[in-house]
């Protein structure tokens, strides 16, 4: 895992498997942002047993193949769509391209795991939500900044224990490294990479939904900028948004591409959750200044001061609950509802943003 470059960000935990070997079989297709390893990492230690791979760049199925030599490269994109044994394909496509990749899937009655953003128009959403009622398949969506993130889940634990009380406020910060000369083109086009509300604030708005339990928000204001990215005039490096939810909870979040070369990881991205009886902070990816490790949670409420370093020690465990969503047809891991929500609430946020300098 890469801890200069957020796009390569792949965690891996303690295989935890709920399936046995070839019980349920996934593929992935379309490998345009490298959290394309995080999703198959996280499947595979839940028991998934990867078959297939097609993108039609030769030389990204190669990086693709030494990762995950045991797969199988497959002449194109209905090789995988029409077997059967295929249950779920996982995809990062470019962001514009994510909807029309579901479709298609959906279409072939499989189940779709993307990349976040899953969307950059409204449009495309509808599209969705039309096809996953026609269907019944499932349009999942990786927000790697909570699901893959041991401190993220732990907070929804403590939470769920009533830990602080009544989730009231989340203040979210998701600062990334840009790494230009790394980025494909796409990147920096705002059609097909949507806008920085739309990517990575599609993040920060699923977290305030899932802390809150909230099922539904309105977004106040939201402001985007580009302030030192003139090179490219598409790129938006700076965004901000406030949001108040249906049951009256509270988000303002930032996000931007302006991390400084000197932060020995990718950002520092935190979040802060204030409840009526307590409050946690957590420091994902590295504590500043201190240790060289992310997740790290601190507790604060009637029982006293805790610190909690949770690597290795809580696992992800959404990936098997997502395998057993598909063969049960339920709802633990993320509910449809859910992951429509965040990503409507993120287009609303991005095209509603005044533009500031």
């Amino acid at each position: 895992m890469s801890k200069q470059d957020g796009m390569n960000y792949a965690p891996k935990g303690k295989p935890n498997r709920v399936v046995a070997e070839g019980d349920f079989f996934i593929a992935a297709v379309a490998l345009d942002h490298g959290h394309i390893y995080g999703m198959c990492n996280g499947l595979i230690e839940a028991g998934a047993t990867l078959k297939w791979v097609y993108d039609p760049d030769p030389e990204k199925i190669d990086q693709f193949k030494n990762a995950f030599p045991e797969v199988q490269v497959a002449s194109s994109e209905e090789e995988v769509l029409n077997d059967s044994d295929v249950k779920l394909v996982a995809g990062a496509a470019i962001p514009s391209k994510r909807c029309e990749l579901g479709l298609r899937v959906m279409d072939h009655q499989k189940d779709y795991f993307t990349d976040k953003t899953p969307f950059t128009t409204l449009g495309q959403l509808e599209q969705a939500r039309q096809k996953a009622t026609e269907t019944g398949q499932k349009y999942m969506v990786y927000y790697s900044e909570r699901l893959h993130v041991e401190s993220a889940v732990f907070a929804g634990e403590l939470i769920d224990k009533g830990a602080i009380g009544r989730v009231i406020q989340v203040t979210g910060f998701g600062p990334h490294r840009l790494s230009a000369s790394s980025r494909p083109d796409w990147f920096f086009k705002k059609e097909t990479y949507g806008g920085i509300l739309c990517d990575i604030g599609s993040h920060q708005i699923e977290q305030f939904l899932f802390y809150t339990k909230s099922k539904d928000a309105k977004v106040l204001s939201s402001k985007v900028g580009n302030y030192r990215s003139k090179d490219y005039p598409e790129l938006e490096d700076y965004g901000d948004a406030t949001l108040v939810s249906d049951n009256g909870a509270t988000q303002y979040f930032r996000v931007d591409w302006l991390t400084p070369d000197g932060l020995r990881t990718w950002g520092d991205g935190r979040t802060f959750i204030l409840g009526t009886e307590g409050y946690i902070e957590i420091r994902k990816y590295i504590n500043v200044a201190s240790e060289d490790s992310g997740d790290h949670l601190y507790l604060v409420n009637g029982e006293g001061e805790q610190h909690f370093h949770l690597t290795g020690k809580v696992g992800y465990p959404f990936f098997g609950e997502l395998i057993l969503d598909c063969l049960n047809r339920t709802e633990k891991a993320m509910t449809q509802e859910h992951a429509f929500k965040a990503a409507e609430l993120c287009l609303i946020a991005q095209e509603n943003a005044i533009r500031v300098e």
